[in-house]
């Protein structure tokens, strides 16, 4: 059996002269279409017949870099968000220290305007934190007896009475509020002058005004200052307002409810007024009776002087009545 090649190898040019054919053709089309870019067209034409299939081509690598950036993406987006969070809670905070300064400046300089307006010597203080007991109304401030406070001295703040100093401790104080049930204040109404005393009804944060008759000259919204008659709390500081008085015919006392003008639940800022607790004694208080010579005396002397008088005026009438003295007043007509 012959072998023979195909007959594709039997006909035509060697490989080798069409390779140098092929390449003689390539070097033509380049250097015409760098002189007169003759293939322009041509290229344009396959470019565009060919844009289809490099776009299917390239629409896996598109798709892969699609989802890598997806999940960079959302990855960055949410680290700024978990940053942006920070940021917020970090300015809210920030803000809510600033307003709590600006609220605390505020309530300072009123502090201090009404620590101008007072004639008395008063000290600023803080609260500390509230009494342990729940039932009581009292507050733990941070000046003790170091610097000068004493029981008794009352507590104000820049629109009235707080309350009284019920303990003190070397550096701190307990300070018993205003509306505390075991806690009454002497009060008098500002419109007329009206003498009674304010006591307090614990945790519902008012004041009663107790034992006042159904005919009382009170009436909603009159403001309440201390009268001073106690020697404690000086007098025409604002204690409370009226704001509701009930009165029946059939009762013999009104109910009449105030409420404290001053922040008692609202301010940690507040004013101490360093006043004696041990006032001046009253005249009533002095005794009565002397047992000195000269004050024996003098109360002989006084005894006789008012017996002469007596006597002086008893002497007309022994001696004709009144009658006999109108008619001689000078004495004439005395026998």
């Amino acid at each position: 059996m012959e072998y023979s090649p195909p007959p594709l190898f039997k006909q035509g040019a060697s490989a080798r002269a069409k390779a140098v054919i092929c390449t003689l053709l390539a070097l033509a089309l380049l250097v015409a279409d760098s002189r007169i870019h003759a293939l322009l067209i041509l290229r344009q034409a396959v470019g565009t017949a060919l844009y289809p299939l490099q776009m299917v081509a390239l629409m896996p690598r598109d798709a892969t870099n699609k989802i890598v950036d997806y999940f960079s993406s959302l990855s960055t987006v949410e680290k700024e968000n978990q940053l942006l969070r920070s940021q917020q809670g970090a300015r809210a905070q920030q803000l809510q220290q600033a307003q709590l300064l600006v609220a605390e400046n505020t309530q300072l300089r009123k502090l201090l305007g009404a620590q101008q307006r007072l004639q008395v010597k008063s000290v600023m203080s803080e609260i500390l934190y509230d009494a342990r007991d729940q039932f009581a109304r009292k507050v733990i401030m941070d000046r003790g007896s170091q610097q000068g406070i004493a029981t008794g001295q009352p507590v104000i703040d820049d629109a009235g009475i707080v309350g009284q100093v019920t303990r003190v401790f070397p550096f701190t104080s307990e300070v018993t509020l205003l509306t505390d049930k075991d806690q009454a204040i002497p009060v008098q109404v500002l419109r007329n002058g009206l003498h009674s005393i304010a006591y307090g009804r614990g945790q519902s944060g008012y004041l009663d005004l107790r034992f006042m008759s159904s005919n009382a000259d009170i009436q909603k919204d009159d403001l309440l200052v201390t009268s001073g008659i106690d020697g404690v709390y000086p007098a025409g500081l604002a204690v409370a307002k009226v704001i509701r008085v009930e009165s029946k015919l059939t009762d013999v006392f009104a109910h009449i409810v105030c409420e404290p003008v001053a922040g008692i639940d609202r301010h940690t800022q507040l004013l101490i007024i360093l006043v004696d607790p041990n006032p001046v004694a009253r005249p009533n208080d002095e005794p009565a009776v002397s047992n000195s010579k000269d004050d024996i005396r003098n109360k002989r002397r006084l005894t006789e002087s008012t017996r002469d008088k007596a006597e002086a005026a008893k002497e007309p009438t022994k001696t004709g009545g009144p009658d006999a003295v109108r008619k001689n007043p000078h004495g004439a007509g005395v026998r």
